[in-house]
């Protein structure tokens, strides 16, 4: 099954188990101590929306997409109980034209690393780059390999498997350990990856 298809019958199931309440203390660190400036910003698989939402009350000019239909209806009914202005779209990043659109940040928080094989990892980076103005960010909360070995949660990437599909169109900024901002009690391990767009 594609990683597509397997994320919308996640929804379809009521299984959504990276769901969150609260914007991930990851990315409100990076935009509040980089810092990151409100900008046009895309957020890939944004889920119900909590970060995009987030990221809109801070000024942020946010297009939010999410292969799932139900995930994108969920956003919405969220958004409209806060002061967020998302742009909410059904949309898969990978197959779907998104025409002349261009961000100056990019954030997900497990879309890249949903990908199990290096061409598609280089094909999702390729792409983010090709949409993104000189100079831009991204930032992406992978599930790490660097822990303890476990049968559920996230997919969890080495730094090498990630370097080596964003590096040739990207310049890492930051690499480091953390955990996903979550509303479970064990929050799995993370990296966070800040790059940026090679010129």
């Amino acid at each position: 099954m594609k990683s597509a298809e397997r994320f919308i019958n996640h929804y379809k199931n009521g299984f959504i188990p990276w769901a969150h309440s609260k914007p991930d203390f990851n990315l409100v660190d990076m935009v509040n101590q980089w810092p990151i400036k409100a900008c046009k910003t895309l957020e890939i698989g944004c889920g119900i929306g909590t970060d995009s939402i987030w990221l809109s009350e801070n000024g942020f000019d946010v297009t939010a997409i999410d292969v799932s239909p139900i995930a994108i209806e969920m956003a919405k009914k969220k958004a409209e109980n806060s002061k967020a202005d998302c742009h909410f779209r059904v949309f898969n990043f990978l197959t779907d034209s998104m025409n002349q659109s261009y961000f100056d940040f990019v954030f997900d928080r497990g879309y890249f690393h949903s990908y199990k094989t290096l061409y598609l990892r280089k094909n999702v980076a390729r792409k983010i780059a090709e949409h993104m103005n000189t100079g831009g960010l991204w930032l992406s909360l992978i599930g790490s390999s660097d822990s303890e070995p476990r049968d559920t949660g996230p997919p969890m990437r080495s730094a090498k498997e990630i370097i080596s599909a964003v590096e040739p169109f990207f310049e890492l900024q930051i690499l480091k350990k953390s955990i996903f901002g979550s509303d479970n009690e064990n929050p799995a391990n993370n990296w966070i990856f800040l790059m940026k767009k090679r010129n």
